[in-house]
């Protein structure tokens, strides 16, 4: 199955798997240190130094969610095959997928909802981070946000084909 039919089914909930599985794969934990969060904000940005660094001590899905957000098909299936698709609906949910942010929610990924939220341009997100999350936090949804606007900028601009 593609990697886009594995999150459709995942978000809208036609998959028959149980709550926290996907192919068989049971749902990693993606609670990290406040020191990683500044490390995937700086993979984010570009820092090979940091990306090596994150690869070569097991923290792969953050280099591929990186990926993911820049719109890399690649990984967007490796984290969906790799027991990270509640980083993928977070992805989705930031580019304004409705279904995504409902599956967060389902799920019980609460503080994953309002980072999309905030990253997809929504006030309330942004106010619910500020009252409810940390500045690691923060500023990874701040540079996922900027890439992201960056991103749709480009796809508007028709002197910027293909640039992202």
């Amino acid at each position: 199955m593609n990697w886009w039919k594995k999150v459709k089914n995942l978000i809208t909930g036609k998959s028959s798997l149980p709550s926290g599985k996907q192919a068989g794969i049971a749902m990693k934990p993606i609670d990290y240190h406040p020191k990683i969060i500044l490390a995937w904000v700086e993979c984010l940005n570009g820092n090979q130094e940091v990306t090596n660094w994150l690869l070569e001590n097991n923290y792969r899905e953050i280099v591929m969610a990186s990926s993911a957000v820049y719109l890399r098909d690649e990984a967007r299936s490796w984290l969906m095959e790799n027991g990270y698709p509640h980083l993928m609906a977070f992805i989705n949910a930031a580019e304004g997928n409705e279904s995504a942010g409902k599956w967060l929610n389902a799920h019980g990924f609460e503080q994953l909802f309002y980072m999309a939220l905030a990253i997809d341009n929504d006030k309330k997100g942004w106010e619910w981070l500020i009252s409810n999350s940390s500045e690691d936090i923060f500023l990874l949804c701040k540079t996922i946000n900027r890439i992201k606007n960056q991103i749709e900028e480009n796809h508007n601009d028709i002197h910027s084909i293909h640039k992202d």
